[in-house]
Formats: structure tokens, sequence, C-alpha cells
């Protein structure tokens, strides 16, 4: 699992680069889907959360599993305002709250899944 979010990690960061260097390519298609970016930010960075959590749920396994959450959580809503904030020093992105809501409502709900599949992990 950690393979897996430090992968995914690793994706997200190169379509980060990609999109600031206004060379994203393929992907340039989600923004011709409405509200296709807002989707984007809610799914990646909602699988972002959830293979974190997973993760650290198997490093940690003697630590409570909501404590995890809420540390995980907040690492990363800081590093996505981070990352949507500076948007608005590359001339190819523009800075959004709604995607920067869209990020964090990810990151939530995403967090509340990974608490789901813990706890049934657990009772079988």
């Amino acid at each position: 699992m950690k393979r897996a979010a430090v992968g995914f990690a690793f994706f997200i960061l190169a379509i980060i680069i990609l999109a600031d260097r206004g060379r994203l390519g393929i992907f340039e298609i989600v923004y011709r889907i409405p509200f296709g970016d807002k989707a984007g930010h809610f799914v990646l960075y909602g699988i972002l959360s959830l293979l974190v959590n997973l993760a650290l749920f198997q490093t940690f396994p003697g630590r409570p599993p909501k404590r995890i959450v809420w540390i995980s959580g907040l690492v990363l809503l800081l590093l996505i305002g981070a990352e949507e904030f500076s948007q608005k020093y590359f001339p190819a992105r523009t800075f959004s709250y709604l995607d920067l809501a869209a990020g964090y409502l990810g990151v939530l709900v995403f967090s509340l899944l990974s608490l789901k599949i813990r706890t049934a992990s657990r009772e079988t």
C-alpha cells in the first residue's frame, strides 16, 4: 500500500508540474468537460488521501485510525492549499477557491471511506 500511495503522489506531482508549465497534453481534455477540473481535484486528491490513510493504517496498526486520518488529512489539506495558492505565480494556471474546495471535499470523503474500509477489514 505504501508503494501505491507514493506512486500516486508522484503521478499527481507530475500532473501539477505539467500544468504549471502549460503542457498537460492529453489531460487538457478535462477542461472540455463541464466541471471536469473540479471532479479531477476531488477524485485525485481523494484517492491520494485514501491510499495514504490505508498505508498509514498498515504502518501504525496500534495507533487510533481516527487520529491517523486527522493528521494525514490536515497535512494533505495544507499541501493542497499551498499548491492551489501557488498557481497565482504561474501564467498557465488559475487559482480557484472551487478547485480548492473540491480537493478538500475529496480528502474528506475518501478519508471517511478509508475509516470504513479499516473498520470492515477489522470485522472480518
